[in-house]
């Protein structure tokens, strides 16, 4: 059956929810949103060591466990679930995923064991005013002042976790194409590079605008156009896998406080209108994880449907989280509007996470597309 797990996938999955059981515990996630912390680095050191999360996806030559999108799906949705504040999709699921499928070996032996380790962190910025992974939306340039180097000119804007990450790939026009660049960030970065943290709804996930003037930059080998193709398809069905795990924590959190929030003598999961809510969310939760997990199957074995049941579960995850989330908010009552409860934490990154990397809309007009409808 498409998307059904094997027993080491249902391992990892029980690995990385154990893990996150303390390391992104409600707790911990308030300490870190009130803080304005885009990680806490003795987590990330620990993921690292421990379970060796930051390695998924990543080739075993080069330090990783050599998974692949099934896997890499399996822990995003995990992390979606424990709602983790660090810059996990950015670096393991942008960056890597792009590194692993450029063919520029120099590229992925420097920066690919960096990541595996936790050492480096790492974001992609493509398109400058929306953020999304789409070549025709680039209008940074690149240009060789002569010494045979390139520097970048441009904006990038929505940048996930662009403000602290040691390693920028950017999408930059060289003349009439589009290539992938590598920007040296650490140590604030060099010449030319600004980076901005953006205000944002969501509060555990940070955004920011970077802006290039004359930065100094490496190109990656390959087209770069077959490579966001790849890497586009990829985000896509591991932000669905992460979507499907916030839907569903958010759906047990309303089942658990209807079974003890009572009103009028009887527990409130007792009245016909929250049993019809939650059953409505069970539906809308467990086809997000089915579509989610078929895609990340299908881009696992190359499958030319993979493409489609990409966009198709980015469309369906994106619309079911937000409205888990809502009604999350709805069926706690007074409670849930409140800031001291996490209800809210989730509504903000289903509604961000609903617009990045491309909104249900586009992703249904790609379906269409796709199956030329």
């Amino acid at each position: 059956m498409i998307g059904s797990l094997t027993e080491e996938q249902e391992e990892l999955r029980a690995l990385a929810r154990d893990f996150l059981a303390d390391a992104s515990s409600a707790a911990r996630v308030r300490a870190l949103v009130d803080g304005g912390a885009a990680r806490d680095d003795e987590v990330w050191r620990q993921m690292a060591e421990q379970v060796g999360l930051q390695g998924i996806g990543i080739p075993e030559e080069y330090g990783g466990a050599g998974a692949g999108p099934v896997e890499l799906g399996v822990v995003a949705e995990e992390l979606g679930r424990a709602l983790f504040v660090g810059p996990y999709f950015s670096s393991v699921v942008l960056a890597a995923q792009t590194l692993a499928a450029c063919p520029d070996e120099a590229a992925r032996a420097a920066w690919l064991p960096g990541i595996a380790a936790g050492e480096l962190t790492a974001t992609l910025a493509v398109g400058d005013a929306t953020g999304e992974i789409d070549p025709a939306q680039v209008t940074t340039t690149a240009a060789e002042p002569g010494e045979g180097g390139w520097v970048l000119t441009g904006t990038k804007r929505f940048v996930v976790d662009g403000a602290t990450a040691g390693l920028l790939l950017v999408a930059a026009r060289a003349g009439d194409e589009v290539a992938l660049f590598a920007v040296d960030a650490t140590g604030g970065g060099g010449p030319g590079l600004v980076r901005e943290p953006l205000p944002n709804l969501d509060l555990t996930r940070p955004l920011a605008t970077v802006t290039l003037a004359g930065t100094p930059a490496t190109r990656l080998a390959g087209d770069a156009a077959t490579v966001l193709a790849r890497v586009g398809d990829l985000v896509a069905a591991a932000l669905a896998a992460e979507q499907a795990g916030g839907a569903a924590a958010a759906l047990e959190m309303a089942v658990e406080y209807a079974k003890i929030r009572v009103q009028f003598g009887r527990p409130i999961g007792s009245f016909q209108a929250i049993k019809h809510k939650c059953a409505d969310l069970l539906c809308e939760v467990e086809a997000a994880r089915t579509a989610a997990a078929a895609a990340a199957a299908l881009l696992a074995t190359g499958d030319p449907e993979g493409p489609l049941a990409a966009s198709a579960a980015a469309a369906w995850c994106a619309t079911a989280y937000v409205h888990a989330a809502k009604e999350n908010i709805q069926i706690h009552g007074g409670i849930g509007f409140t800031w001291e409860h996490p209800a809210h934490l989730y509504l903000r990154r289903a509604k961000t996470t609903e617009l990045l990397f491309g909104t249900p809309a586009r992703h249904r007009a790609r379906v269409a597309e796709l199956a030329g409808i």
